[in-house]
């Protein structure tokens, strides 16, 4: 059975005219230690009916800890992963600012077979990369939508 997913690609230009996208670092023991690969935009799965941009701004909200900014958004296309779970994005220009990151939580045995149950963040951090950082902290199946937002760009 095919899991839908939505998400958000924030994007802005910097004064020198650098081209930057805010992604997110996952949470958990498992990407603790990981730098590349290890980074997503914010993004979350749904229900076959619900709206792919409502989710994609609820997920937002609940993996950053602030509403999804007023932007006007485009979609950016939807991408299918390695897993085969398939991903809407959603892509804004704006330039959000958060002070911190406050992502709502998931429950995981750790360590493994303890027997103890603790919560970790879905997100533990969130910031503005540029492209070529972005290629190499997104999760591979994550790449491709920075060359659709080119595309949209016209870069």
């Amino acid at each position: 059975m095919t899991v839908f997913s939505a998400g958000i690609l924030l994007y802005r230009v910097t004064d020198a005219g650098e081209l930057q996208v805010w992604i997110a670092h996952m949470g958990g023991p498992f990407w603790a230690r990981k730098d590349a690969a290890a980074w997503s935009i914010p993004k979350g799965e749904y229900e076959p009916g619900e709206d792919p941009f409502t989710v994609a701004r609820r997920e937002f909200e609940e993996e950053i800890g602030v509403p999804a900014p007023a932007a006007d958004y485009a979609q950016l296309g939807v991408f299918r992963q390695p897993s085969g779970k398939v991903v809407t994005v959603f892509a804004a220009r704006t330039d959000l600012a958060v002070e911190k990151v406050t992502s709502n939580t998931f429950d995981l045995e750790w360590p493994r077979g303890s027997g103890t149950i603790k919560q970790f963040p879905e997100i533990d951090d969130a910031r503005w990369v540029s492209i070529p950082q972005a290629r190499e902290k997104l999760v591979k199946g994550q790449v491709a939508v920075l060359g659709a937002l080119a595309e949209l760009l016209g870069h």
